[in-house]
């Protein structure tokens, strides 16, 4: 099996810090990610969750900014809009909507970061590589 690879969005200000710690700290994640940064969760497309799993991402992690988004008060209700969207796009294209997952991730969530990671990754080694099915 190949080795699963994930793509994390990322947010400058707020989840950033927590993923960036988790590495200084060096708290375990697998290293099969790629992480874009952008400013805002809600920034996201849903279009872009289907892109990266065509582009070969076996799953698309979204580190929202939670309660702590400096831009919007409404940050999680509009990143979890998106994430929903993105979900139902997957649906529709007949990949596994299990394969985008939320969290809120705050600059201090570096072990909850890692291990929702490892986590996230197991759930995606029961559906198996995007790379094998297509």
């Amino acid at each position: 099996m190949p080795e699963l690879q994930v793509l994390v969005f990322s947010t400058n200000l707020i989840s950033d810090v927590g993923i960036d710690s988790a590495g200084l700290m060096h708290f375990p994640y697998p290293a099969n990610t790629t992480i874009i940064r952008l400013p805002c969760s809600s920034m996201l497309r849903p279009e872009w969750v289907l892109l990266a799993i065509k582009s070969g991402f076996d799953g698309v992690f979204v580190a929202a900014d939670g309660s702590d988004c400096p831009y919007l008060k409404d940050c999680t209700e509009r990143t979890a809009k998106r994430v929903d969207q993105a979900q139902r796009i997957l649906r529709e294209n007949g990949i596994e909507p299990e394969r985008v997952k939320m969290a809120a991730i705050c600059s201090v969530c570096a072990e909850p970061f890692a291990n929702l990671i490892k986590d996230f990754i197991s759930s995606l080694e029961k559906i198996g590589s995007v790379r094998r099915e297509r």
